[in-house]
Order: structure tokens, then sequence, then C-alpha cells
């Protein structure tokens, strides 16, 4: 097929053409025209996403994960990374038609101290390094272990394991090729994690300003998971029995947008995570990145952190000669007008069209 439009980052009206599933940008006889005028982005990326995790909770059947990578995927969602899964989601790399995900495996937690049958429990904290490499060889370059959840004995947010600990488990994930990344979300377990070596934060709504410059110092990406941070006065609600946590848990949420504004103007890399699956639907990545544009980026860095920026991250191309062919079509220019981002107009995944919307009646 053949496609003329804005190629974006690069803001340039250029034609490319699609030929055995890959880019190029020299004429191919007899290709069929499917736009010529648009705005043509990178395939989507929500680096925070669950397939595997069934709304609501619990664990998803396969026939019910095909369809969560579906609505990812008609979303423009084109490339996934697992933020931990309670399956074994390689059977969707048999389809042609869905996302590719990069997994993390499962979240490696202690016992009661995350949500229940989701991650791998140890009882005794010294087993994390052991655990951590283990997860390393069967995923796709990424780790996840949680790094703090409320200790009910306490009743607040606290840190899950020793600062020693936490060095020797992302050391020998980096020696078995894998970064890593932690769920975190209050103060207390930031400064063990940053300085560990982590690569990424998931959510980092307990983030100061000292701990922001240690991210900066080492590093360390941030995916804030914006539209699940909204659940957090709910969450507040239902945690009666513990006060102190639910305080904590709202004056986290209303200082967010700041703390999300204050790292990126620091430097700390952004990406984009929807945290779906469990409290949050999937197909909802227009939403997280108009989200980073209400705190603070602009809607250039909002797109490009769930697009082109975050493509670089995880070692996937973009929009370049002999790339797969896994891009979305916009009728308006996203960044001026990001409602289009709930409307592609075409999905062009691994150089199949598999969505097409009429913007006249509305038929895909």
């Amino acid at each position: 097929m053949h496609l003329r439009g804005v190629v974006l980052p690069e803001d340039e009206v250029r034609d490319l053409w699609v030929r055995d599933g890959l880019v190029s940008f020299e004429p191919v006889a007899g290709a069929e025209t499917l736009c010529g005028t648009g705005w043509i982005v990178p395939g989507l990326v929500d680096a925070h996403c669950h397939v595997g995790i069934r709304y609501g909770g619990g664990h998803e059947d396969r026939e019910g994960a095909i369809t969560q990578a579906e609505t990812e995927r008609d979303a423009g969602a084109l490339l996934l990374r697992d933020a931990g899964s309670p399956i074994d989601t390689h059977f969707i790399d048999e389809h042609e038609d869905l996302p590719r995900i990069i997994r993390a495996g499962r979240h490696i937690a202690r016992p009661r101290r995350y949500i229940r049958e989701l991650g791998i429990e140890l009882d005794d904290e010294r087993d994390l390094p052991e655990i951590v490499a283990e997860q390393a060889r069967l995923g796709d370059g990424w780790v996840k272990i949680v790094g703090d959840w409320i200790d009910r004995s306490v009743g607040d947010l606290r840190p899950l394991w020793s600062d020693s600990i936490l060095k020797e488990a992302i050391d020998a994930a980096h020696a078995n090729g894998a970064r890593v990344t932690a769920h975190v979300f209050g103060e207390d377990a930031l400064p063990g994690l940053i300085n560990a070596g982590i690569d990424c934060l998931e959510h980092g709504t307990g983030l100061t300003d000292d701990t922001i410059e240690l991210m900066v110092e080492h590093r360390t990406a941030l995916v804030p998971t914006l539209i699940n941070i909204d659940t957090f006065p709910g969450i507040a609600d239902s945690a009666g029995k513990f006060p102190i946590y639910a305080a904590h848990m709202r004056d986290l949420h209303a200082r967010v947008r700041r703390t999300v504004a204050n790292a990126h103007d620091a430097g700390v890399p952004i990406f984009a995570g929807t945290d779906a699956g469990g409290s949050i639907r999937h197909g909802r990545i227009a939403d997280e990145i108009a989200a980073l544009s209400g705190a603070g980026l602009s809607n250039h860095d909002a797109l490009g952190a769930a697009s082109w920026n975050a493509r670089t991250w995880l070692g996937r191309p973009g929009i370049e000669a002999g790339a797969p062919a896994d891009f979305v079509v916009y009728q308006e220019d996203p960044r001026i007008n990001p409602a289009a981002l709930t409307e592609p107009q075409y999905v062009i995944l691994r150089g199949r069209l598999v969505k097409t919307h009429n913007p006249v009646t509305g038929h895909r």
C-alpha cells in the first residue's frame, strides 16, 4: 500500500510504501493508495499494560487476553510493555494481527504485600536475586518487582525489601540481560530502589525533589500511570481501617501532576502507561496521553512518550526504511487536537490494515 501524509516526529509531508510488511520510501509498483493526507504516527506504546489480568481483578483466560490485545490494537497501541501478568501470554505472538508484547513475567512480592494471586510471593527476601534472575530469563528483557505496598501492621505504605537485597537482585537481572522496574507509590522505598540501579519506576507518586534528582543522576525512567492514580481517592475511601494510609493516598493523588511536572522539568525520561487490567479498562492510551499533557508535558512530548520516544526506549523502531510497518493515521494533527487520538482513521500493524474508521458513517 501507499500512504502520503505528515510523518511524525519529523513533521514532514512524505510518501511511504509498505512492501512485505516493511516500510519503504521507494515507490512500489501497483501499490494501492490508502490515504493522500493525514498525520502518520509510529504505532502507539502502552508501557504499563497488563494483558492477562481481568478487569475487576483475577486471571484472564486465553480468549479474554486476546480480546484485551484487540482492544489495545484498535486504540492504536501496537507495542505493549507487560508490567506483570499472572498468565503466560506468549500465545499472543502467534496472532499476526495483535500487538507485540514485551514481557516482564510475573510480579515479585512478599506474602500479603500485593494483590492476591497475581505475583510470586517470597517468604524470605534473600530469594529475591534468584527469582529475579529466573524471571529475567523467562521474559523479554524486563522484570517487575513490587517496591512498596500497605503494611497492615503499621497501617501505611512500607518498602518490601532491604536496600542490599535490591542491589543484588537488580544486578542479577542486569547480568541476565534484563532491565528492572518497580511498582512504588510512597516515598520511603524510592532511595533504595534508585540507588540500587533500578531502570524504571511505575507510578512514582511519592517522588520528592531529592529523589527526582537521584533519578536524573541514575538515568531512571518514570511511567506515572496517571489515569490509574486517579483511582486513589476511591482506594482511600475503602481503607477505613487504615486512616493513615487513606490520608497518604489522598495526598499522593492531590500532588501527582505537580510531581510529574517537576520530574519532567528536571529531565527524567517519562513514558506513557495506563496500568490497564484490574481497575483500568484496556484501550485508554489516548486518556493517558491527555493526562500527561495536563501534567506539564507539551502535547508533542506527551504523544512522543506514547510513540517514538517510547519505542526508542524499548529498542523498537519507528517509521524507518526497512522497519516493520506499524503506524497509526489520524485525520487531524493529534498534537493540536488530542481528541483525534480517540479515533484513528487507520491502524496498520505488520503491514496489514487492521482497523479503518469511516468519519462519515462511523463504520469500522
